[in-house]
């Protein structure tokens, strides 16, 4: 075997770890691939004969070209986005894909994704990096151009938004989806009221149709409860689906997907639905798994 192709099949071994870093990086799975892809790239043109955990040193170079990512990302918005659902990892609703369970441990519920995206990018790596992948803060320093005391101190600030507006979902799927299936029953039918029924009072609705007028903003439960019916009237077929590991829904129309339904229960009611439904990124996910 030669040098590169033992590179090669280290590599490979590292990609789900790598491809989950990008993805609590980025938020966004094409992204994410991209910059694993960059990592690769990287390490078929370095010397490696001194690097002593390859693992380590892979983990570095994709936080690097995710942090510049990110901050690329920051600048050439010219407009903050008011509503940005991250993209949703989609199995069917009788399992996970074993492909997908890097990308899913730990939770990693479009839920916390989305406060992930309020932080800043330094401070979102400091985060991710060492919370979630429990990297030492002397090797998170060098990325951010920090000394390791204010990197503690970003993913620290970090640390606090997220316990602060994270929600921690009901960990019974099966409860999950007795509460989902009772929103969209009540949808179907009209039913006002049974939809307020199994929303929380202060929920909280995303829906992301990318640069459209359309995505919008709503809270509270009699208002989340009037879009649900608006949306019932329109000629969508829905499909049970694990968004993210949680009991969610993928919307076809006209035999295409239309729309991709996260929904955080806690309590037994719904508190946060995030609804993906971007023509061009929906036509990015591998939604073939959904079947009738």
């Amino acid at each position: 075997m030669t040098e590169q192709e033992w590179l090669a099949r280290q590599f490979e071994d590292q990609r789900p770890h790598l491809r989950a870093v990008a993805y609590r990086m980025l938020g966004s799975l094409s992204e994410a691939d991209d910059a694993v892809q960059d990592a690769w790239l990287r390490l078929s043109r370095a010397d490696t004969s001194e690097v002593e955990n390859l693992r380590a040193w892979l983990t570095t170079i994709v936080a690097r070209v995710a942090l510049n990512m990110l901050r690329s990302r920051k600048t050439r918005r010219e407009q903050p986005l008011d509503v940005h659902v991250p993209d949703p990892i989609v199995d069917p609703a009788d399992g996970t894909d074993p492909e997908h369970e890097a990308l899913l441990a730990d939770s990693v519920g479009l839920a916390l994704l989305i406060v992930l995206e309020t932080l800043t990018p330094a401070e979102r790596l400091s985060f991710v990096l060492h919370d979630m992948f429990a990297v030492p803060f002397e090797d998170i320093a060098p990325i951010v151009e920090r000394s390791p005391e204010a990197t503690r101190q970003l993913a620290s600030r970090a640390r606090r938004r997220v316990r602060g507006a994270a929600t921690v979902p009901d960990p019974d799927l099966t409860a999950q989806w007795r509460v989902v299936e009772a929103f969209l029953a009540a949808a179907r039918d009209g039913d006002f009221d049974a939809l307020v029924a199994v929303l929380d009072p202060d929920v909280e609705l995303r829906a992301d149709f990318g640069l459209s007028p359309r995505s919008h903003y709503v809270q509270g439960a009699e208002q989340v409860a009037g879009q649900a019916i608006m949306w019932s009237r329109v000629d969508l077929t829905i499909r049970r689906a694990l968004v993210n590991g949680a009991a969610g829904a993928v919307a076809m129309r006209d035999g295409r997907p239309f729309s991709v339904g996260a929904f955080t229960v806690k309590n037994g009611r719904i508190v946060e639905i995030d609804f993906l439904a971007d023509p061009e990124r929906i036509t990015r996910l591998d939604l073939t798994m959904i079947d009738g």
